[in-house]
């Protein structure tokens, strides 16, 4: 009986903390629509939202009230199914993959020690892969689902751009996998805890191809070929409306939060606080400061995201399939290979 009650409690715990953790993705989502829009309006002389509530800061509910009222339009040519089925898997795979996140150290509550990470698998890298990769269905379903030529050829590109360049991205890990010895996110960030440096000052280059594969990865300018209203009408998503097109655009802005997120445990030391020896701290507040510096670290890569967004124009898709094939994977594969030399050496 004693073994099913610690059962129960830490089935509680982990549903509190993905309910926590799911909330707190939905509402940086939410409110990176605000953040993107006071960055462009920054970088382009301009205010931004600043009329729904104090700042403009209520500018978010007021979207997602007009998303919620909107109609729901669903042509009469498409799949039914599969048009309902595109936008919930797009959302759904962009929220699995912050399943294996350690987004800080254990915490203490009740006298039992609590794990701030939904499940330490000793595969997580490749999990949190095989959740992305099965992101592209989301797109390619809803492109084709939608029984419109615009948005099936840019769900072809979606497609093929996510596969171009998580081949790079994956090679580019490849090198980190060598010197880490271990697929584990959370052994990742112990080893740079324990270490002098992060694992950005031993990989610069694979940090910098997959930083570019993460734009790629995330649709995002330059990278928004998938949705460029210019040269498609709008994109995969042309017939969505309603929720369906709010659970799109959620997805991406979902995906650019992970992504940083995973940017920030494989290079940056995760939830490691710089300058601070997380032994002289109390547990609970070690853990705290751990998951805001974690959150702050990410949060300077999503204002790089958008800084480039509204700084760079758009590539032509043959400019955008020669730098991932022609360009980042042979870095990449130099990358691993200079690495496999030196760990080589060093033994």
């Amino acid at each position: 009986m004693h073994l099913l009650a610690l059962d129960w409690m830490m089935l509680i715990e982990k549903l509190v903390l993905i309910a926590v953790i799911i909330t707190v993705s939905l509402v940086v989502a939410m409110y990176l629509t605000y953040g993107e829009r006071k960055v462009a309006a920054f970088l382009q002389d301009r205010r931004g939202p600043n009329r729904a509530g104090p700042a403009g800061l209520l500018q978010p509910l007021a979207d997602g009230l007009k998303l919620f009222f909107k109609e729901e339009i669903i042509p009469n040519s498409s799949n039914r199914f599969l048009f309902v089925l595109g936008p919930c898997l797009a959302m759904l795979t962009a929220m699995m993959s912050c399943a294996v996140v350690p987004w800080g150290s254990d915490f203490t509550m009740f006298g039992r020690t609590i794990s701030l990470q939904i499940a330490d698998v000793n595969i997580g890298i490749l999990y949190v892969f095989g959740v992305v990769s099965m992101g592209v269905y989301g797109i390619m379903i809803g492109g084709w689902a939608s029984n419109n030529k615009f948005s099936l050829l840019a769900a072809l590109r979606g497609a093929s751009q996510v596969i171009s360049y998580e081949l790079a991205m994956g090679i580019s890990l490849i090198a980190l996998l060598m010197m880490t010895n271990t697929l584990s996110l959370k052994t990742i960030v112990e080893q740079q805890m324990n270490g002098s440096w992060w694992n950005v000052v031993y990989q610069p280059l694979g940090f910098l191809i997959f930083f570019v594969c993460a734009m790629a990865e995330c649709n995002r300018a330059p990278f928004d070929l998938p949705e460029a209203e210019s040269e498609l009408n709008m994109g995969y998503h042309q017939e969505y409306s309603s929720m369906k097109l709010g659970f799109y655009l959620f997805s991406e802005y979902i995906n650019m939060f992970i992504s940083s997120i995973i940017m920030a445990t494989l290079f940056f030391g995760g939830y490691d606080i710089p300058f601070v020896n997380e032994a002289n701290l109390a547990p609970n507040l070690a853990a705290v400061l751990g998951v805001v510096c974690l959150l702050g670290k990410s949060l300077i890569f999503i204002f790089v995201f958008m800084w480039i967004r509204w700084t760079l124009p758009r590539f032509r898709y043959d400019q955008l399939m020669n730098l991932g094939w022609k360009a980042l994977i042979p870095l990449a594969l130099l990358n691993m290979v200079g690495t496999a030399v030196i760990e080589l050496w060093k033994q």
